[in-house]
């Protein structure tokens, strides 16, 4: 049985990933999860310089998910290139690295740190707010997404991933915008803005007023606008949105996901990831399917 997939030339021995920002750079998960299962483990964002994220409170749990406010708080490149890579590459798993940034030249400057660094593939993060225009995120308009992709790709030694926001009117516009500025793989859903209200306390849930929707409660959104992207670019796509098991997963390769990203889910349940691996083989079983490619696409 076969669940190896490729993602632009990258061969994962299974479709199944950490999804950014809820598995930190895979340290404090390795002690419950074998890394060495898993596809790839997708970093929390990483910028030029440290960040120190939002102000607190910033994470409150709503009907059907979580939202988080967390600002993308990380220590910068340095530290993460001297720390927590070594630590990854201990493991037989590939290494994708989310990278965020507020200008272009942040985004660039990551990517150049990395270029001779044992990373795998490179996802950038464009739900970042674009400063230089007036903080509307890159990945909410299309000639924004070409710029930055084609930008990044000058740049970058390993393929590169767009994920793409949600937050947008069509999925589908800025899909086709990161294929034209020559992107190898995209990956999505980022989360949905959300905003919860404490009634008692009469104020926002979250410091920040809004923050990101994950969970299962955003996960048919997800899979709708995979399925589009899907029919509407030739590129690999890595699905993700409130995924809890196998049977989510599914839904996503069939929708036309060559691999999936698990996140939410890891912060109700720490062995997630490898409850989903082991359930794809099981569906194969199930249903007789000797290659996964097979069923990617297939509805």
């Amino acid at each position: 049985m076969n669940t190896k997939v490729n993602l632009a030339g990258v061969e994962l021995k299974n479709p199944v990933m950490t999804a950014s920002g809820t598995f930190g750079s895979g340290e404090e998960y390795s002690e419950i999860v074998d890394l060495n299962h898993l596809g790839a483990v997708v970093t929390k964002g990483v910028a030029n310089v440290a960040w120190p994220g939002n102000p607190t409170p910033r994470i409150a749990e709503t009907y059907g998910g979580m939202i988080n406010a967390i600002g993308l708080q990380n220590p910068g490149m340095e530290v993460f290139a001297s720390r927590d890579l070594p630590f990854l590459k201990q493991y037989d798993t590939k290494i994708i690295v989310n990278v965020c940034g507020k200008t272009t030249n942040d985004y660039i400057e990551v990517v150049e740190r990395l270029s001779d660094e044992p990373v795998d593939l490179l996802e950038i993060n464009i739900s970042c707010p674009n400063v230089k225009e007036g903080g509307i995120a890159f990945g909410q308009d299309p000639k924004a997404v070409e710029a930055i992709t084609r930008e990044v790709k000058k740049y970058a030694k390993q393929p590169v991933i767009m994920k793409l926001s949600p937050n947008v009117t069509d999925i589908t516009v800025m899909a086709k915008a990161a294929e034209a500025g020559g992107a190898d793989v995209l990956s999505l859903i980022n989360t949905l803005t959300g905003m919860k209200i404490d009634v008692n306390r009469r104020t926002f849930a979250v410091a920040n007023q809004t923050g990101g929707l994950s969970g299962p409660a955003i996960k048919p959104v997800a899979v709708r606008m995979v399925y589009q992207v899907a029919h509407a670019v030739k590129l690999p796509i890595i699905g993700m949105g409130g995924i809890m098991t196998a049977e989510d997963a599914m839904e996503f390769i069939l929708a036309g996901a060559s691999a999936v990203s698990v996140g939410t889910a890891n912060f109700v349940n720490p062995y997630a990831t490898e409850d989903v691996v082991r359930g794809i083989v099981e569906y194969m079983e199930k249903f007789n399917v000797d290659d996964i490619k097979e069923l990617i696409g297939s509805v």
